[in-house]
């Protein structure tokens, strides 16, 4: 039996549903609300000492960190693969989730909390807000949401992370100049860990960052229109966290354009 520990909006949540709905997996949901530090419980974090989604318990076997569980499900459960056959390509695909993991990921989170997820924090009483901030168990990711959710956009992390994301769709564009998909010829764990993000800057309402990339609107619809989109992502779809992504998105737009042009 499969079981997956997850939340509906979280990013790495996203992508081993993804893979799952792709091979067809029945699995088991232990659904968490992140805002209610339900990954910190003692229990889960026997399961998973970092105090995040998702883990995976496939027959008793704990898997964690999201690139690893997508990677452990091709490779326990390979059909359909989700790999590329040709060597190049595999190592292109996996390139591209490194840099997700080590790179794009942070930066989703300063972009994602600065812009919409401080208004949820924000509305909680002083002392509720005050002990979330002082249970975050890593003091790094503790202190940058502290600044996220006193300070938005004038975090100093925020500019960064605009610039990061420009430099993905950018480098994505090109690639996909060459290459039908990420990774070459097929569709792969590539397009699987990177559905979130783009899924997140539609949420945002920040594509108009693509007005000059027609081949990554392109990709974003051929995987839209995959079978495992609906189950990956709409199933789980929290419309209270997509209204308030769109509402502050909108908003953040000139900012962000301000700070692409140099400013």
């Amino acid at each position: 039996m499969i079981e997956l520990y997850h939340a509906d909006m979280s990013t790495c949540a996203q992508k081993v549903r993804l893979v799952l709905a792709d091979k067809g997996l029945a699995w088991e949901s232990h659904l968490f609300n992140l805002r209610h530090r339900d990954q910190h419980r003692p229990d889960y974090l026997k399961l998973n000492p970092n105090g995040v989604v998702p883990t995976l318990v496939d027959n008793g076997t704990v898997i964690i960190e999201s690139t690893v569980i997508c990677e452990y499900l091709d490779d326990a459960y390979p059909d359909p693969p989700l790999r590329p056959a040709a060597p190049a390509e595999r190592a292109r695909m996996r390139l591209w989730t490194k840099w997700l993991d080590e790179v794009l990921h942070y930066h989703t989170g300063v972009l994602s909390g600065s812009i919409a997820f401080r208004h949820q924090h924000l509305a909680r009483p002083a002392d509720e807000l005050k002990a979330y901030i002082a249970g975050i168990p890593d003091p790094k990711r503790r202190e940058r949401q502290r600044q996220q959710i006193e300070r938005g956009m004038a975090a100093p992390q925020f500019a960064d992370a605009v610039r990061v994301f420009d430099k993905f769709v950018t480098d994505l564009e090109a690639q996909l100049e060459q290459t039908p998909w990420m990774a070459g010829h097929s569709y792969s764990l590539a397009e699987i860990g990177y559905t979130p993000y783009l899924i997140r800057l539609d949420e945002l309402r920040l594509w108009s960052w693509m007005d000059d990339k027609p081949h990554v609107t392109g990709l974003y619809e051929r995987i839209k229109a995959r079978p495992n989109f609906k189950a990956g992502y709409l199933d789980w779809k929290n419309q209270a966290y997509v209204d308030l992504m769109a509402e502050k998105g909108a908003e953040a737009w000139p900012r962000i354009q301000d700070i692409l042009r140099g400013g």
